[in-house]
């Protein structure tokens, strides 16, 4: 089982001190991944609903910052050696995929291939609106950015011809140092699950029932003639902070889960102990 921490460039670790040492500390306790939130704007008074909590609201308040996450896990790169660089995830319909392509392939040719690329389809109607930024079809939007995104790390010379996106004969490098990035699907609705098992590389279900997504998202991708086996799912599960972490990882791999996600917020505090820590109690005898 790996490891990673979600939320990750959030509460004290949003400041250039605190990234380094969530980085450092993390990789030190063989973690294997850091996941990054992103919201380009904060619509004050949103009606919008956040799918994540109780109260339907995000955490903290607008003057809470949240790095911009590729920004960010630059910074990290910088201070680690093996620790995968995850969004987790990163609104891709809002952003130009010629230039998120650019941006990702960057870091990920300059990290040495450690980017894991979470994407999602957002659920704030109101940051779409600021950004100018249909809300309709963003589903099939975001399906599409990915084979553009895809398109253009596949070679130079490319051309695309798509609803959303149009172009002739461009090259953008440097490509990803292994080629391509790993595109997971974030979300915990059907539609995300089959998006997964159609074209994504994993899935990760923040919320809802993991199993059956997981294995809806298998199921897509065996109908769609693809290799239901290679779909990485990414899970959380509460009893990973609890007496026995070995039930909690044994009933994830029985779900079919590749890696277990833990909230950064458990490790505010004294972040290296109590990383270090969870590492000799968890990752060494389950990761």
């Amino acid at each position: 089982m790996k490891f990673g921490i979600a939320f990750a460039n959030a509460m004290s670790f949003t400041s250039g001190e605190g990234a380094a040492l969530l980085g450092r500390s993390a990789e030190a306790a063989g973690f294997e991944s850091v996941w990054t939130v992103e919201h380009i704007v904060y619509p004050e008074g949103y009606e919008s609903t956040y799918p994540y909590s109780r109260h339907g609201k995000m955490p903290g308040t607008s003057e809470n910052p949240i790095p911009d996450p590729l920004v960010w896990l630059a910074h990290i790169s910088a201070v680690t050696d093996t620790l995968k660089l995850a969004t987790g995830i990163s609104l891709l319909p809002e952003h130009n995929p010629l230039k998120f392509a650019k941006e990702v392939a960057t870091l990920d040719s300059m990290s040495g291939g450690r980017v894991e690329l979470g994407i999602g389809i957002g659920w704030l109607k109101e940051e779409f609106a600021a950004l100018g930024v249909p809300w309709e079809r963003r589903g099939p939007r975001t399906e599409e950015y990915m084979e553009v995104i895809r398109t253009l790390w596949s070679g130079d010379d490319v051309s695309f011809h798509g609803e959303f996106v149009d172009f002739d004969h461009i090259s953008c490098n440097p490509k990803p140092a292994n080629g391509r990035v790993p595109i997971h699907i974030g979300g915990h609705s059907e539609a995300a699950a089959k998006r997964a098992g159609r074209v994504g590389d994993g899935f990760w279900p923040a919320r809802g029932d993991l199993p059956v997504l997981a294995e809806l998202a298998r199921q897509t991708a065996e109908d769609a003639g693809r290799d239901a086996s290679s779909i990485e799912i990414t899970g959380q599960h509460k009893g990973i902070f609890g007496d026995d972490p070995a039930a909690a990882v044994e009933e994830l791999e029985s779900w079919g889960v590749h890696r277990a996600i833990v909230p950064a917020f458990m490790f505010l505090g004294d972040t290296a102990e109590m990383m270090a820590e969870f590492g000799e109690k968890v990752i060494a005898p389950y990761g």
